[in-house]
């Protein structure tokens, strides 16, 4: 395993492109073009030779690239969408998100399917058929769709009635629900979708929360993922993605096995637990231990839904996030867009919006890595398979800003504080009992 950073950061938004720049990441980075020339970046192009900081003084080496990413890293910034609106409208809205950000492609489609009624559940060709059309409309786009796993999803129901709803699952009762959807989106012709399944499972919010019976909701999971797994045509990938942080539950006390996930997700809101971005690394179950997690457990890594929130317009943690993105390679990463969490349609976050558009404005997005079988990704390592060249503890950068980012900031001198280790301590899970055996279960055409 390659070595974790645990950041301090202080100074101004600046700090996000001092901290990549420090970390080594892709030259594709970070920002417009005026941006990309302050790295010594190209606008889309490969890494160049750029003064970096050494403990004897400045050297000049090109920034070393890992490797162990999934394939959807090389080439461009990880694949990138945001959630807008449900339906139609959402998918409509891409293209103004696309323009806005100066053309660089928004090539990930995220929505949810309603988790009112079982109906709703099966999915429904007038929210999905949208989806699905813009999916295969260009090469390389993905779906993401988040999948409730009970009905009256978001009924406040008692934990009492939670156990016996997952006991019911676990044993078959709703098998017949995922069948067809599973069918429904291999019709659509959307085959690859990435399944959400059950997320955000170690809070309390929803009525498929895990809390109330772990291993009994690890069963019934793994009895989802078999049922849509057993439809001919599919190549579905099923992302586990919970709260960041403990919650309710420790998330890797649902975890159901590695059978049965194929991506480690998580929903990252600039939120308490985590009052700053160097607390939301290094939380237990924060950040950094999905990273481990998911690297223990050679499996990718996505952020489904993260933005602002409770902690107002942040523009360090604007930076702060996209920087722990773009140099941790998920899979695919959506911004939840719309008011308090976005940066787009929400003028309520006027200053994290300017920090979002110029780092990612006018920039190549690599294509999303196929779902097609191979090589179980690992994280971390270098593009010769070294671990990454060790840094200083602290390093103070002085940065002359972007035409951009002048808007905003002034420029000024960032201290960017990085503490690599050489191992990382076992990741925080319980072992997981082996997946329960599904008993024949009620059949159903769609």
């Amino acid at each position: 395993m390659a070595e974790r950073h645990h950041w301090w950061v202080r100074g101004s938004v600046a700090a996000a492109t001092a901290a990549v720049l420090l970390s080594g990441v892709a030259a594709t980075a970070l920002g417009d073009d005026s941006a990309g020339r302050l790295l010594g970046l190209p606008a889309h192009g490969n890494p160049v030779a750029v003064p970096l900081p050494s403990a004897s003084g400045t050297a000049t080496r090109t920034p070393s690239v890992p490797t162990g990413a999934p394939a959807a890293s090389a080439g461009g910034l990880p694949p990138m969408g945001a959630f807008t609106d449900s339906g139609s409208k959402g998918v409509q809205s891409l293209g103004g998100l696309e323009n806005w950000l100066g053309g660089t492609q928004v090539n990930v489609g995220h929505t949810y399917l309603p988790g009112d009624n079982w109906d709703s559940i099966e999915g429904d060709d007038d929210l999905l058929q949208p989806w699905a059309a813009w999916t295969r409309a260009e090469p390389g786009r993905l779906f993401v769709l988040n999948v409730p796993m009970q009905a009256d999803n978001e009924g406040h129901v008692s934990d009492d009635q939670v156990r016996d709803l997952i006991e019911q699952g676990a044993s078959g009762a709703f098998d017949a629900h995922f069948t067809k959807l599973a069918r429904r989106l291999v019709r659509l012709g959307v085959p690859d979708t990435v399944i959400v399944l059950g997320w955000e499972m170690n809070g309390t919010t929803y009525t498929h929360r895990c809390g109330p019976d772990p291993a009994g909701w690890k069963a019934y999971w793994n009895r989802v993922v078999t049922a849509m797994r057993a439809v001919p045509g599919q190549h579905f990938r099923f992302d586990f993605a919970p709260n960041r942080g403990r919650d309710a539950i420790a998330w890797t006390a649902c975890y159901p096995g590695d059978s049965t996930v194929d991506v480690i997700g998580m929903d990252s809101y600039d939120q308490p637990p985590g009052t700053d971005f160097h607390e939301q690394v290094t939380e237990p179950y924060g950040l950094q231990a999905q990273v481990d997690f998911a690297a223990a457990h050679r499996k990718a890594i996505s952020y489904p839904e993260w933005g602002l929130f409770r902690n107002g317009d942040d523009a360090d943690y604007m930076s702060l996030m996209l920087t722990w993105i773009i140099t941790h390679h998920p899979l695919y990463q959506t911004i939840t867009d719309y008011c308090p969490h976005g940066v787009w349609q929400c003028d309520q976050n006027p200053n994290a919006s300017k920090v979002y558009r110029a780092l990612l404005f006018g920039r190549k997005i690599a294509t999303p890595a196929s779902a097609a079988p191979g090589p179980a990704p690992t994280h971390g390592t270098g593009s010769t398979g070294t671990a990454p060249t060790s840094l200083p503890v602290e390093t103070c950068v002085p940065m002359p800003l972007s035409e951009v980012m002048k808007q905003s900031y002034a420029s000024g001198q960032v201290c960017v504080r990085l503490k690599p280790r050489r191992s990382a301590p076992a990741a925080p899970a319980a072992p997981a009992p082996p997946a329960a055996t599904p008993s024949p279960g009620p059949t159903s055409a769609l």
